[in-house]
């Protein structure tokens, strides 16, 4: 019996979406031992940056969470890269980068959709091109990544406060609060 054209396209459209998923793991941010990892290498990140300011301790903290993402998604990479664009970028200039200026577009009608993935485009590093389910994709795993990053920071937070605490009740000479 010969299958009619309307069984058989629905039979490869569902291998055509079983397919999708595998060939495109996620990462997982959520394992213990991601975590340990991403915490490990943010601390040593840290104590590198610790004297050079507040942008050189959140480029630490981004470039070891894309670290820890090993550049299997497109805003890792794009994190990874960024400091050789930007060396390229001062050698090419002279010392100085130039930036050219932007002009806000008027949304148009009905774009309210396409205003928002463009918001989303650039607060993702690296998915300024995306298709509109791609994007949705890395911005889910940038966001995951995220949690585990305010996760971990606000573990070490906790801990470097607690630590001050514990070394004052521990000297000889103080009487808690007496």
């Amino acid at each position: 019996m010969i299958p009619s054209p309307a069984s058989s396209s629905s039979g490869s459209r569902k291998k055509r979406m079983k397919r999708g998923p595998k060939a495109r793991p996620g990462t997982k941010w959520r394992t213990a031992a991601q975590e340990r990892v991403y915490g490990r290498r943010l601390l040593e990140a840290l104590r590198a940056t610790a004297a050079l300011g507040p942008r050189a301790v959140k480029e630490a903290a981004d470039s070891a969470l894309a670290f820890t993402a090993r550049g299997r998604s497109r805003w890792s990479r794009a994190i990874l890269l960024s400091p050789r664009r930007k060396a390229r970028l001062l050698l090419r200039t002279g010392s100085k980068i130039r930036r050219g200026r932007r002009r806000a577009r008027a949304a148009e009608a009905g774009g309210r959709l396409r205003g928002r993935l463009r918001v989303l485009r650039r607060l993702v590093p690296g998915c300024r091109k995306l298709s509109a389910g791609s994007l949705l994709e890395e911005a889910a795993d940038y966001v995951a990544a995220l949690e585990m990053q305010v996760k971990a920071m606000r573990a070490l937070a906790d801990a470097l406060s607690a630590a001050p605490a514990a070394a004052a009740a521990a000297e000889p000479g103080s009487r808690g609060g007496v």
